[in-house]
């Protein structure tokens, strides 16, 4: 049955449309307002023109910008596709032309789902995984950001008091209330051990005895003041207080993501997988729209998390395996820093670390392989609806018994 292809090359404020018929000639190429009005009339117009014809369309994002457009074809049954805009990309040196205008884009979108057999369909997820994406995605936001702002103190610290900077660990809350109230090296020499550690301990800091020693010790190590020793003082205070403030705007948003996390049906199954917490889980439902009905099998799974190896074959080298170059790296990242934990406290994930270890391979690469173990077991937990189980390796089972 012939059918339209409609390629969406999505905007802020506007869309361009372009739909193909099954040869590839162009049948419609329409700039279109980011509105609910203009979107319903573009869609009826491809409809009549597609004549009973079945129409597909293809979309190079999931989320945001095209967020009412996807919400429109979903509501109305429609086929959508989604193609990463890597691909894109990559593909548009194959067409004439190097000018980058929307109507080239969608052009090319169109024509890579007319040809391509491997693009992923875009389905409607549960509610609450697309509020736990949003809510994840906004964490990740956040963290980026105190990465960000953590290291404007240190470079600040180290320009006035260097000694203190390499004693501190200013990912963690007490180190920052430190810098709140002592920056400077006199300062804290004339405060002294027991006021500094009274000082912390009165706001609730941990192990203030050993962070006033180690602070302390600093001081002790420089007599003499920098140029600007009060504003750098300042600044630090300053800084710290905001990496403070996004410490406690991701812990807000983790208690948001636990809640709505622990609302969905498979919370339990998924968390109950050695290495996976409220986060990754919460990424993971995310990730995979709430369910597991788009993937047919653990490999179509460890194709779309990016843990499944593919060949890069050349000439007489064969055998040759890479990471795939399209994934979704943030469900990667969920497999790959859950087995990093599991392998510390599952026994049956440190066995299957071990062994490949002992066949020869590298941290990294031993990892991976229990991520993509990983994979098939929360497969069929969530196919079974039953939870993981810890079982011992028979040889320390068999010590226990003894």
């Amino acid at each position: 049955m012939s059918r339209i292809w409609v390629g969406i090359d999505s905007g802020k404020g506007h869309h361009h449309g372009l739909a193909l018929d099954a040869g590839g000639k162009t049948l419609l190429s329409r700039r279109v307002a980011n509105d609910e009005p203009e979107l319903l009339k573009q869609m009826g117009d491809v409809l009549a023109l597609a004549d009973c014809r079945k129409v597909t369309w293809a979309i190079d994002m999931t989320g945001g910008e095209p967020a009412l457009l996807l919400a429109l074809l979903i509501n109305h049954g429609q086929e959508v596709l989604y193609i990463p805009g890597r691909l894109v990309n990559r593909a548009s040196d194959g067409y004439r032309g190097e000018g980058k205008i929307d109507a080239r884009d969608a052009y090319v979108i169109a024509d890579q789902a007319r040809m391509r057999r491997d693009l992923r369909p875009v389905c409607p997820g549960d509610e609450t995984a697309i509020e736990l994406k949003l809510l994840t995605g906004r964490r990740t936001d956040l963290v980026k950001d105190r990465t960000r702002v953590v290291n404007r103190p240190r470079g600040t610290l180290l320009s006035m008091f260097p000694a203190l900077e390499r004693a501190l660990d200013m990912t963690n809350t007490g180190p920052l209330k430190l810098l709140t109230g002592c920056q400077a090296p006199a300062w804290i020499s004339r405060a002294g051990t027991a006021r500094l550690m009274k000082w912390l301990a009165n706001r609730k800091v941990r192990n203030a005895r050993s962070l006033a020693e180690a602070a302390v010790e600093a001081a002790e190590r420089q007599h003499t003041a920098v140029p600007g020793e009060k504003t750098i003082a300042k600044l630090v205070h300053t800084l710290a207080e905001e990496v403070m403030a996004l410490n406690e705007q991701i812990s807000e948003m983790d208690k948001l993501i636990e809640g709505r996390f622990r609302e969905h049906e498979l919370a339990d199954i998924v968390q109950s997988v050695p290495g996976i917490g409220t986060v990754l889980g919460a990424e993971f439902l995310a990730a995979v729209g709430g369910s597991l009905e788009e993937f047919d099998s653990p490999g179509a799974l460890a194709a779309f998390a990016g843990v499944a190896p593919a060949p890069r074959d050349s000439g007489k080298v064969s055998g040759n395996l890479h990471r795939p170059v399209s994934y979704h790296r943030r469900l990667q990242r969920v497999f790959y820093t859950s087995a990093l934990i599991s392998v510390r406290f599952d026994p049956n994930s440190r066995k299957f670390y071990d062994r490949k270890r002992a066949e020869g391979k590298k941290h990294v690469q031993a990892v991976l392989a229990l991520a993509r173990r990983r994979v098939n077991v929360l497969w069929a937990l969530i196919r079974d609806r039953r939870c993981y189980e810890v079982t011992l390796p028979a040889t320390t089972a068999a010590g226990q018994q003894h």
